[in-house]
């Protein structure tokens, strides 16, 4: 159905007002998560490299940043049995582990998909309400996560895990919509409650 005018004009002045409020829109449960990858694909020209994402859904977020990108969706792709016929100097999965059945089979897809020298980009969420789309199976702490892509065929000393979180955010995404919070947003972080977690890790060549 097209907008109206007035609707239009109306949620259009609520989005300059914001902005002129310092108003953050960014989803705060992966503000650092998404720095960080960009910083990441940025760093030595990775973003022009060949780059094939997995599973990315409606959000195509790395694809407005990275020259040569090419996506795979489920469910005529499944990370669980599937790999590409060729390797990739970066494979994202960006919200997408604990999605899947298997994360062991996709750890070793996501290897098998990386080219020797290149990088998977995984991140996965830890303190998150339950989010079937279509199903949801699985969080891991760092740790956790660095053992999957160990067991996936990663060397443990080529990963690089992280994690953010703290309470203030943690406690305002139970209250709701993980949008709908207040002007001022904490971005400290405290390591004993891991919102979002994610990893770097290089396939050796």
């Amino acid at each position: 159905m097209t907008e109206s005018l007035p609707g239009a004009l109306k949620r259009r002045s609520k989005q300059v007002a914001k902005r002129l409020l310092g108003y953050d829109s960014r989803n705060w449960l992966r503000i650092r998560q998404i720095e960080t990858f960009t910083a990441f694909l940025e760093a030595h020209g990775r973003k022009s490299s060949d780059v094939i994402e997995i599973s990315p859904g409606w959000n195509r977020h790395w694809k407005t940043m990275c020259s040569n990108y090419t996506s795979v969706d489920f469910p005529d792709f499944d990370i669980c049995k599937d790999r590409t016929d060729r390797q990739y100097s970066v494979v994202i999965a960006d919200q997408v582990l604990e999605h899947v059945q298997r994360p062991l089979a996709a750890a070793q897809n996501i290897h098998a998909m990386t080219r020797p020298g290149g990088w998977a980009m995984v991140a996965t969420p830890f303190l998150f309400r339950v989010h079937a789309r279509p199903h949801d199976y699985n969080r891991w702490t760092p740790a956790g996560l660095k053992q999957v892509l160990v067991e996936g065929g990663f060397p443990q000393a080529e990963i690089q895990v992280f994690s953010w979180g703290n309470k203030a955010c943690a406690k305002a995404h139970i209250g709701g919509p993980v949008r709908a919070y207040d002007l001022w947003r904490d971005l400290s972080n405290d390591e004993e409650y891991p919102l979002m977690v994610w990893a770097f890790a290089r396939k050796p060549g």
